[in-house]
């Protein structure tokens, strides 16, 4: 009877004694400055950071998670990913992978994706469209209402494009399918409607496709698109590769350029003047080997590949502000699309981009851009508590995030060595 009673009174207090944990931390890093520091404690309390720094007390009855030979680092950020999108290889035509899916079976495989890249170490994403019936806006909701554990979704709702969307040269008795996953709009006013409409179902980020046709969008439906989600406190992304769309996306102020696999230098630096992030997308060679052109969106991967490397290189030698992001569409046998999402890191680094600045590209520079950076992306006290620890130290080699064994995410444990 006295253990019983002893177990029952134990069950009551464990709830109070869990509400700090104290994590002890080999090694912090600061991304935001690419510094780090030694033998901190991080005191988490409801979620948030309560604290940082050496010989802090650990409160009586807390929690303690020993990564004292770890290396900490804040939950990493893709901002460009399309959770519930998985091409068909062997370039098959674009609209192939969402002809016979409904907005449920995607919206599965958008939280299958969305958990399984959280355990990787993701533990924010930014999800840019070709989510079907604003599919991977109800996996958000989902996950907020505490009835799965994923990461924290920012999702754009249906794509915003000139007539067509992605999709060319489809036959008038087909009828505009491509709907499914986009907006036809053209001119400001229809822009403007689709903004609102986006944002009445959620959209925390609006995205346009600007040149995937002949026709592509001018500065004054740019501008548009623009003021209206700026009124409503909402960042603009856009599909760009090249040429006049991409100029006139930049004059009128949008908030990350997606791609941009032809940006000229001029454009470059216009882009670091007006503070507009390169959301680079850089895709590894094979990777662009599975999908191809992917239905003559893309050029060949001969092509393509050594031109992503020239730009991203470019790119940051000209100080152009950038986040990480995927845009990984595709699977592989044995290999989450976390391991797929790392496999961009090849690529930076052959652009020679230095390890701090990579991982703040996943991080603090993202969480800028993505307009959550007083909540979370760095680690100081009153921000959330994402984390994520790994053995060997990033800012030496950033391959080592591959190898991320505890995953913290708005202060509970996902994942632990």
């Amino acid at each position: 009877m006295k253990a019983l009673i002893a177990s029952i009174l134990f069950a009551l207090a464990a709830p109070l004694c869990a509400q700090v944990v104290a994590i002890r931390a080999g090694t912090v890093i600061d991304p935001a400055n690419g510094s780090s520091a030694k033998d901190q404690i991080i005191l988490v309390e409801k979620g948030k950071i309560l604290s940082i720094g050496a010989g802090i007390s650990i409160p009586a009855g807390a929690e303690v998670i020993d990564l004292s030979h770890q290396w900490v680092t804040p939950g990493l950020i893709d901002a460009h990913t399309h959770m519930t999108l998985t091409e068909i290889a062997g370039d098959a035509p674009f609209e192939s992978f969402y002809l016979n899916q409904s907005s449920t079976l995607r919206g599965l495989r958008g939280l299958h994706n969305a958990t399984e890249v959280l355990h990787g170490g993701f533990t924010t994403l930014r999800d840019v469209g070709n989510s079907a019936e604003w599919a991977m806006s109800d996996v958000r909701r989902a996950i907020d209402s505490g009835w799965f554990v994923g990461p924290t979704i920012i999702d754009s709702g249906k794509i915003i494009a000139p007539f067509g969307g992605q999709s060319r040269d489809i036959p008038p008795r087909q009828g505009p399918f491509w709907q499914f996953e986009y907006i036809d709009a053209d001119g400001p006013a229809e822009i403007r409607k689709a903004v609102r409409t986006n944002i009445y179902y959620g959209a925390g980020v609006i995205k346009l496709v600007a040149d995937n046709n002949p026709y592509h969008y001018s500065i004054e439906e740019f501008r548009a698109a623009v003021d209206e989600a700026h009124r409503a406190g909402i960042p603009v992304a856009v599909h760009v590769y090249a040429g006049d769309a991409l100029d006139n996306a930049i004059e009128a102020g949008v908030d990350s350029i997606e791609h941009g696999f032809d940006l000229t230098d001029a454009q470059l630096r216009r882009m670091k003047a007006k503070g507009i992030f390169l959301v680079g997308t850089d895709f590894p060679r094979a990777h662009l080997d599975i999908v191809g052109t992917s239905g003559g969106i893309l050029p060949e991967p001969a092509v393509l590949a050594p031109k992503i490397i020239d730009r991203l290189k470019r790119a940051h030698q000209i100080g152009v502000r950038m986040a990480f992001g995927s845009d990984t569409v595709i699977d592989m046998p044995g290999r989450t699309r976390a391991d797929l999402m790392f496999d961009y890191l090849a690529v930076w680094r052959a652009a020679g981009v230095p390890p701090a600045d990579i991982l703040r590209a996943m991080t603090s520079d993202a969480a800028e851009l993505l307009r959550i950076n007083k909540v979370r992306g760095n680690i100081s006290a009153g921000l959330s508590a994402d984390l994520v620890a790994t053995p060997g130290n990033p800012l030496d080699d950033i391959e080592n995030l591959r190898k991320i064994d505890f995953v913290m995410k708005d202060g509970k444990v996902v994942r632990r060595p």
